[in-house]
């Protein structure tokens, strides 16, 4: 397979410097054929995983988690655990693995989360965070990150959120990513949690006035690169998007490296998809599945012309036992330059 002409793993400074702009960790969808994909379009923004569990990894052997190619750098691993020996384990496992980053997961709201006690219930013990983070960055060189909420149920983010921050600063942290909304771990599902609880990007601009030296990431809403251009002219470090940069990956990525990190040119998404054929081809020989890759290449045209006879191309044929990149390239066939239709 042909790799990207990447350098040996980044420095520190050059993840932080990444950090400017990165694709959340999102379960079931930032896997490493996801990240593949993300890396054609942008070079420099932060990818991350999809979040593992630190029992998965020290209790359960599950390597396969770790799974990445080298062109994926700079990549973090997020996980997501409350006992600090096992995380720190875990962490050891993840750096030794080639990860440029360790982010621990304190925002995730889902019941299977809870029931482990990680992930946002963890905002109510915000000593046992840092006990947590103390232990990782003892057992790794690389850098050791939080992705937060701004509070949880009751709790009054004005008041929570520079608590729990300035646990975090006395325990090493110098990066971290806000979600600013807070989760309701009672009521809502982890999507409605997505949602429905109201933003506060301005609790998180005032954080960044109360710790200047910490390096804020926001996350949470963003649907545009032009909104992530004005949160840093605005004063934040970091913009971290989610779903958007997933279902419309060109149009937060294409233009990112320029727009972000002062690089001279865009990407395309058709130059991506004939990236894609090799790696396509690299993975159906070691007996994978198309529609395991193309899953994530559905919205690469998101509103131009095609598009949706690109994504019923995919949907429907990638499945079959025989489907390879000739498929890929035949749904390529539906994107055209003349005005999109209604229903695409």
């Amino acid at each position: 397979m042909t790799q990207l002409d990447n350098p040996s793993p980044p420095r520190k400074s050059d993840v932080a410097r990444a950090a400017r702009l990165s694709v959340a960790p999102m379960m079931d969808w930032t896997d490493r054929h996801c990240r593949y994909l993300h890396r054609l379009l942008s070079r420099n923004t932060l990818l991350y995983t999809e979040m593992v569990t630190s029992p998965a990894l020290v209790r359960g052997g599950a390597l396969h988690l770790l799974d990445h190619h080298p062109d994926e750098h700079p990549v973090a691993l997020q996980l997501g655990g409350s006992d600090p020996a096992e995380l720190a384990q875990a962490a050891r496992i993840g750096a030794a693995a080639g990860y440029d980053e360790i982010n621990l997961n304190v925002g995730c709201p889902s019941d299977r989360v809870q029931s482990g006690t990680f992930g946002a219930v963890l905002m109510r013990q915000p000593a046992l965070v840092a006990d947590c983070v103390r232990a990782m960055q003892e057992a790794v060189d690389v850098e050791v990150t939080v992705k937060c909420r701004i509070g949880v149920d009751e709790q009054n983010p004005q008041e929570v959120l520079p608590e729990f921050l300035s646990r975090m600063v006395g325990a090493g942290v110098e990066r971290v990513s806000i979600h600013a909304r807070k989760a309701w771990l009672q009521g809502l599902s982890p999507k409605e949690n997505r949602d429905i609880p109201p933003l506060d990007y301005d609790l998180v601009r005032q954080m960044k006035g109360l710790f200047p030296n910490l390096h804020i990431s926001v996350n949470g809403g963003i649907t545009t690169l032009d909104q992530a251009v004005a949160f840093l002219e605005g004063g934040l470090d970091g913009v971290m998007v989610g779903r958007a940069a997933y279902h419309q990956p060109a149009d937060i990525l294409c233009a990112a490296d320029r727009r972000i990190f002062g690089a001279e040119n865009d990407t395309t998404a058709e130059g991506a998809v004939a990236a894609m054929l090799p790696y396509i081809e690299a993975h159906l020989s070691q007996g994978g599945r198309l529609h395991q890759v193309t899953r994530h290449m559905l919205g690469l045209f998101a509103g131009r012309p095609g598009a949706r006879g690109w994504r019923r191309a995919l949907s429907e044929g990638a499945h079959r036992p025989d489907a390879g990149p000739a498929l890929v390239e035949q749904a390529l066939t539906h994107i055209t330059d003349g005005p999109e239709t209604q229903s695409a």
